[in-house]
């Protein structure tokens, strides 16, 4: 049943309760799923001025300028990219996960390596899909220099100002590609956190017709987007729940993954 507000005193408590009454008679709706990203802050969008006419149809209403986000297409929405991440996970694919607004870095990196997955959560630096092939040679560099460090061969090789030159080098390339040095191949999709920030991410999968998962608010065309999560993307709390939920998706997919033997690869590919 939903949460019935009798005398709704805020204008928070008197929006929930119009949400709640349009909904109240849809059995199918997750009520509990609405009402925890009520309370995490998930219906708030930008000014109306700076809705993107795709994202009329996930608008609630607006109050005071704000947009109010539909919370039940939003929990919709989300069910569909959680449904698309299940198998996903059954398959053993990987997912790339991109947030690079500073409040949600360490949202996005947490998520991402509670399932191993990879992620960027600095800069995006061009070509990091489209041209993975060169990618690929800087994150074999970055391997190469930390097994010489740690051996201690760049102690042995080189004088101590070359190494103050490697170091930075090393340093820039942790920066740069530290979630993504395990990946070994391009993603099977990503989920981007606010693909209109990370604009370039979103380019370069539409590119490679990569499918892409975006939690992001009013202002974003979601045209760009395969399965768009219309919900406030700059609050932590908003962010945390939604990626929580397509974690333990995901999650619940890879329980049933079998991975294939090397040696049974090598009888099909014969």
């Amino acid at each position: 049943m939903p949460r019935v507000v009798t005398s709704p005193s805020s204008q928070e408590e008197r929006i929930f309760y119009s949400m709640n009454t349009k909904i109240q008679t849809d059995t199918t709706t997750n009520k509990t799923l609405i009402e925890r990203l009520f309370s995490a802050g998930a219906h708030f969008g930008f000014t109306k001025s700076r809705r993107h006419p795709t994202a009329t149809p996930f608008i609630f209403g607006s109050k005071q300028g704000t947009d109010i986000i539909d919370l039940e297409k939003t929990t919709a929405s989300l069910e569909t990219a959680k449904a698309f991440l299940f198998e996903a996970g059954k398959t053993g694919k990987t997912i790339l996960f991109v947030g690079s607004k500073e409040e949600i870095i360490p949202i996005v990196r947490a998520h991402a390596e509670s399932i191993e997955m990879p992620y960027v959560v600095n800069r995006w630096v061009g070509g990091m899909l489209t041209n993975f092939s060169e990618i690929k040679k800087r994150i074999q560099r970055l391997h190469d220099l930390t097994a010489q460090g740690e051996s201690g061969e760049l102690e042995r090789k080189y004088t101590k100002k070359e190494r103050v030159v490697i170091g930075r080098e090393l340093e820039k390339l942790r920066h740069n590609f530290s979630g993504i040095e395990k990946m070994d191949r391009a993603p099977y999709a990503l989920v981007i956190v606010d693909p209109r920030h990370d604009a370039i991410a979103t380019k370069e999968a539409r590119e490679l017709n990569l499918p892409v998962i975006g939690i992001t608010s009013s202002d974003t065309n979601l045209r760009l987007i395969n399965y768009p999560i219309v919900a406030n993307d700059a609050l932590q709390t908003s962010v945390s729940l939604i990626l929580t939920e397509l974690i333990s998706a995901y999650r619940e997919g890879k329980s049933e993954f079998t991975p294939v033997k090397k040696e049974e690869v090598k009888r099909r590919d014969r």
